[in-house]
C-alpha cells in the first residue's frame, strides 16, 4: 500500500446512511414442532444499507454494505446458545427464534483499509406489536398479535468517516449509496415513532421504507423539541433569578 494511501484527509467528511433493527412474526403451529416449546416468534434482525429495493419485501438492503464492512457482530440474550455470532458477509442479518424481548448489541467491524475502531449500536429486539405510547413491556393476547402481522422496529442511522484515508476515501466514494426516496413508494409505509402519531396508522400493514421527506420531518421535530426546551430553561432562569431579588430584599429588611 503507498504511502500517499495513508494519508488521512483532513477537514473532509463522508457518511453513509444505513438502518438497522429487525421484524418479527407469530409461529405458525407447524413451526411450533420443530422449535423449543417455549418459543413463540421468528425474528430477524439486521443492519442494512437504509435505501430499499425495488420489489423488495425487507426493510432497507439495496446496497452492499461489504464494501466497508469487514463482520458484523450480533450479541444475543446469553440464554442462547452461542450468543455472539458473526456475520462475515452480506448480507448482515441473524435469524432465529425465540419467546422474549431484550437488547441486542450490534458490533460493526470495518474493513482495514479504514484504519476505523470497532463501534457498537444497540437495538431493543421488539416482538409484540407497538402501541401508541410505544410501551415495550405489554404483550398483546394472541388474537390481537396475529392480525397484527408482521411487526417492524428500525431505526436509521448515518455512520460518518471523519477525516478518512485516502484510500479508504477513494473505495467509499467509487460505492455511492444508493439515495432514499424523498416519499414512500408504492406498497410502502412510514416507520412507527412515538414523536409522530400519525405513523401508527401504517402498523396496519406494510414494509417500512425511510425517506429524506421523514428524514426531513424528524429533523424539524427535534429543532421544535429543542425550542420548547430553551424556552423552558429561560422561564426557569427568569424564575430563579426573580426569587434571587427576593430573597435579598426579604434580607435587607431583616438587616435593615
Amino acid at each position: 500500500m503507498a504511502n500517499a494511501d495513508r494519508v488521512r484527509v483532513r477537514g473532509l467528511s463522508i457518511a453513509r446512511p444505513i438502518v438497522y433493527g429487525n421484524s418479527a412474526r407469530l409461529l405458525t403451529s407447524k413451526e411450533r414442532e420443530n422449535v423449543p416449546p417455549e418459543h413463540t416468534h421468528r425474528w430477524t434482525v439486521a443492519l442494512r444499507s437504509a435505501a430499499s429495493a425495488p420489489g423488495s419485501d425487507i426493510v432497507g438492503g439495496a446496497d452492499d454494505l461489504g464494501y466497508f464492512l469487514k463482520r458484523v457482530s450480533f450479541k444475543l440474550h446469553e440464554t442462547y446458545p452461542n450468543p455472539v455470532r458473526n456475520i462475515d458477509k452480506p448480507p448482515f442479518e441473524l435469524s432465529e427464534t425465540g419467546w422474549g424481548e431484550f437488547e441486542v448489541h450490534i458490533k460493526l467491524h470495518f474493513i482495514p483499509e479504514s484504519g476505523e475502531k470497532v463501534i457498537t449500536i444497540y437495538h431493543h429486539l421488539k416482538l409484540h406489536p407497538w402501541s401508541l405510547s410505544g410501551d415495550t413491556e405489554s404483550i398483546p393476547p394472541l388474537e390481537v398479535a396475529q392480525k397484527a402481522g408482521t411487526v417492524h422496529s428500525w431505526q436509521y442511522e448515518e455512520i460518518v468517516f471523519n477525516d478518512p484515508y485516502q484510500n479508504f476515501l477513494n473505495i467509499l466514494t467509487n460505492n455511492p449509496p444508493t439515495p432514499i426516496p424523498r416519499t414512500n413508494t408504492s406498497g410502502r409505509t412510514i416507520p412507527f415513532h412515538i414523536g409522530n402519531p400519525a405513523s401508527f396508522e401504517s402498523l396496519k400493514g406494510g414494509v417500512p421504507e425511510f425517506t429524506s421527506l421523514l428524514e426531513k420531518d424528524e429533523a424539524e421535530r427535534l429543532d421544535k423539541a429543542k425550542k420548547l426546551i430553551i424556552a423552558e430553561q429561560e422561564k426557569t432562569r427568569a424564575l430563579l433569578i426573580a426569587k434571587e431579588k427576593e430573597l435579598a430584599r426579604l434580607q435587607k429588611m431583616l438587616n435593615g
